[in-house]
């Protein structure tokens, strides 16, 4: 009787085990169990769901938060489909058991950032679907633990302004890139030469103006559509975006391939044209022309000062600087370069008097032009050695704001000298 009492139990433990959650339907064949719960009206996920279920799909629910628990011990899960909830919310760690899983759908939901730690355990991810939802911001480390696995990527359809392109340029066994309908405004050059595996890259409507050159578009055939392609190229999508026509895309121009959905957004003499109906000559590039400097500017020691030069050209040049002893300025406590072409110096002393050298280059080629600094040092005081000894010795400790100004008379210089004895 005892026996039979305990094969009764084990049997009711057995069935109540493989019970479906309640509106869901449940396949149990083996190896393999699946479970069903779309439209079932899910405000969360099911607590009762079988630990050694293999496919989930939890579509079409109101779900809102993913939990740790929710996921727990669930090693055997292979496929989980969490596509149009409401989810805005995913826990640390809550997909950290799911070391089988292949594929996660988390499409058309309320996510607006990824963190490290949310995709933290999926170390065999091959599909992660993020499109559809109002993600602004992912993580670099995000990627990480499936960085060598991944082969479909989708995160199209978001608010994306920018993309951790380090961690994209790693994913090595990626195939389809999708980064289309985002408002991603810049693209590194080179980073997808390593992504040999590449098949298609989609960028079609965002906010880019150019697209720079990789290896890979020059190693392989590039085309517009999948359809007739070799199986041996990459399909590369970018229309809709406000691109601008110059010499910069003559690479781009170059490629075998064709599109209308792509036109320029400027200059104004190319705007609304057709990309590809566009003669490669007529993508032309302006070199740089300064055209503001500050010739000659004089300052006493120990103030600071703000050099000057302003360039234009196609496209917008980049300004940098050589000071006297011909090196190139780079960014210090002193010194800050800035992208408008300005130049600021806090704290001079008479070392940094000279002729400084403005340079501004982009495709066309380069422009420059001298800014001479004159360095007036410490008037001496009758009867202050110290005076004189600050004076020999080089820059004087007061720091002033680039955008302050004072006077460079010996009387406006005693009294600063004064104030900080």
């Amino acid at each position: 009787m005892d026996r039979l009492l305990v094969c009764l139990l084990v049997v009711s433990a057995a069935v109540k085990a493989m019970l479906c959650p309640k509106r869901c339907m449940c396949q149990n064949l083996s190896p393999s169990f699946t479970i069903l719960c779309t439209k079932t009206g899910l405000l969360f996920v099911p607590p009762s769901i079988d630990r050694r279920t293999a496919e989930l799909r939890l579509m079409d629910n109101f779900i809102t938060t993913l939990r740790r628990k929710d996921f727990a011990n669930m090693t055997n899960l292979i496929h989980l489909t969490l596509s149009r909830n409401t989810i805005s919310q995913i826990m640390p760690y809550a997909f950290f058991d799911l070391k089988g899983l292949h594929a996660l759908h988390l499409d058309s939901n309320r996510l607006t950032y990824i963190n490290e730690d949310h995709f933290k355990g999926l170390i065999n991810l091959r599909h992660l679907i993020l499109s559809n939802n109002q993600l602004s911001y992912i993580s670099p480390g995000s990627l990480d633990d499936f960085i060598e696995t991944i082969e479909d990527l989708d995160l199209s359809y978001n608010n994306l302004v920018n993309v951790p392109w380090e961690t994209v340029a790693k994913l090595s066994n990626v195939n389809t890139v999708s980064l289309d309908h985002n408002l991603i405004e810049f693209v590194p050059e080179g980073i997808f030469s390593n992504l040999h595996k590449l098949a298609r890259l989609d960028m079609t409507s965002n906010k880019l103006k150019k697209i720079p050159p990789d290896p890979l578009f020059s190693r392989i055939p590039v085309y517009a559509k999948s359809k007739g392609s070799p199986l041996t190229s990459l399909v590369l999508s970018f229309g809709g975006n406000p691109l601008h026509c110059n010499c910069e895309l003559v690479w781009l121009r170059r490629l075998t391939r064709e599109d209308d959905l792509e036109t320029c957004a400027s200059p104004p003499e190319l705007m609304g044209k057709y990309f590809w109906s566009i003669k490669e000559e007529e993508f032309v590039c302006e070199p740089p022309m300064i055209t503001h400097r500050t010739p000659k500017v004089a300052v006493s020691e120990g103030q600071s000062v703000s050099l000057k030069c302003k360039a234009v050209g196609d496209p917008d040049p980049y300004v940098r600087w050589i000071a006297p002893d011909g090196k190139l300025v780079s960014n210090t406590s002193r010194t800050t370069s800035y992208e408008n072409g300005t130049l600021d110096l806090v704290g001079t002393s008479l070392g940094d008097k000279g002729t400084f050298t403005c340079i501004a280059s982009n495709a066309a080629g380069e422009s420059t032009a001298p800014v001479e600094l004159v360095v007036t040092p410490y008037p001496n005081l009758a009867n202050s050695t110290n005076c004189e000894k600050e004076a020999e010795n080089g820059p004087s400790d007061i720091l002033i704001s680039a955008k302050s100004s004072f006077p460079n008379e010996t009387k406006g210089a005693k009294s600063e000298i004064l104030k900080w004895k």
